[in-house]
């Protein structure tokens, strides 16, 4: 693209930025942002893990052992007796400690990422007229957040990615994770009705953009909000979320029963840098749809209309169970103070992918997780955790 071009298309960008600037009222911090807890729900339903049950357990005591040396973990246990068996279960682990809570809620299944509320931060401006983008902190520190730091939920309303029926117990666990948390719980609606969101759909810089995937929001299978436009969705994201840039990808990967969330394929891991997931086999069903998402990311930019930086993540080899191809994917990685969790599944890729991920997080432990069970439940590291960002 010509200098000049850049020039007025950055310029545009900026412009249409402060206009929405000039009314935030929330923002949703990334996730490589401080954290006051890591939110998670124990594993009970047989059903997602259907033969592969049993270890499914120690996978999340794993996940917390590491977790809890960093911040705390708010688990969700159905009842008292499920309490007593993954305090068993973690106390084997050398899991338990002092930084680990439980809340006797029960649910359907425990994918928090999506039936969890997503945390921000609210309040009045800090001070000036507008928040603009350059008083928005990163991973470095630089900068002062523009809102005063108190803490809301967003409580979206799940339905088990339009496709299960037994969601009624997930679809309240957002409001009692606000409620725990001293968080003032927000209800986004569209004609009345509560807009359906899943956490896993979007990811974000914490300084205005957005990625989400055209599949999940906009697609007509699994339909989440039939009648919301893209307009609609961009509407919803500046109010709450803080969002003045989104990035529509195409779509997401092969075995994702969710149709098409972000955090399987791309993930901001600074405000001007993407990780993406690319296929090498031109023959794997993957290979061109993650080749568009890459041509998409080559022509979008940030909230300040500059380009931005893109590294490539491998796949893994297709994980099949049971006839199935499961979504096993790298970028489904959960960064938390001090720590990155990385799903591996004893694939050669397991190195190219830490190692990538140690390249851009140097500050933080980068550990890998073994997902080649977990996965069987259609989603990993990510899809079970959701950050409280600290207030």
């Amino acid at each position: 693209m010509p200098a000049r071009s850049r020039t007025l298309k950055r310029n545009a960008a900026i412009q249409t930025a402060d206009a929405r600037n000039a009314r935030i009222k929330h923002r949703m911090p990334a996730e490589w942002e401080p954290h006051d807890a890591t939110w998670i729900a124990w594993p009970h339903n047989r059903r997602d893990w259907p033969g592969k049950f049993e270890p499914i357990a120690w996978v999340y005591a794993e996940i917390v052992r590491n977790l809890c040396r960093y911040e705390r973990i708010e688990i969700i246990v159905n009842d008292a007796a499920a309490e007593r068996r993954a305090r068993k279960i973690l106390e084997c682990a050398h899991a338990l400690s002092q930084t680990v809570r439980f809340h006797r809620w029960a649910t359907d299944r425990v994918w928090t990422r999506d039936s969890g509320c997503t945390f921000v931060k609210s309040g009045r401006k800090d001070g000036t007229a507008n928040a603009n983008r350059s008083s928005i902190a990163g991973p470095d520190g630089r900068g002062r957040p523009s809102l005063r730091d108190s803490l809301a939920a967003i409580s979206w309303r799940f339905n088990a990615w339009a496709k299960y029926s037994n969601w009624r117990k997930d679809q309240k666990i957002g409001a009692l994770m606000a409620n725990a948390a001293g968080a003032a719980n927000l209800g986004p609606t569209f004609r009345g009705k509560r807009v359906v969101l899943e956490g896993g759909s979007i990811d974000v810089n914490g300084r205005g953009t957005l990625l989400t995937t055209e599949e999940c929001l906009l697609g007509k299978a699994q339909q989440r909000n039939p009648g919301m436009k893209r307009a609609d969705y961009e509407n919803i994201f500046a109010e709450y979320l803080g969002i003045t840039n989104v990035i529509w990808l195409k779509s997401g990967i092969a075995g994702d029963d969710t149709h098409g969330h972000v955090d399987d394929i791309t993930r901001f891991v600074t405000p001007d840098t993407v990780v993406s997931v690319i296929e090498s086999d031109p023959n794997d069903v993957n290979y061109e749809p993650l080749r568009e998402n890459i041509r998409r990311l080559r022509a979008a930019t940030d909230e300040d209309g500059n380009e931005l930086a893109i590294i490539e993540l491998p796949m893994p080899r297709p994980v099949i169970f049971e006839k199935r191809r499961l979504p096993a994917s790298y970028a489904n990685f959960y960064t938390a103070n001090g720590i990155v969790l990385v799903p591996v599944f004893n694939d050669p890729n397991d190195r190219i992918a830490l190692d990538a991920l140690a390249d851009v997080f140097p500050d933080r432990e980068v550990v890998g997780i073994y997902c080649g069970d977990l996965i069987w439940g259609f989603g990993a590291i990510h899809c079970m955790t959701q950050q409280q960002p600290a207030a």
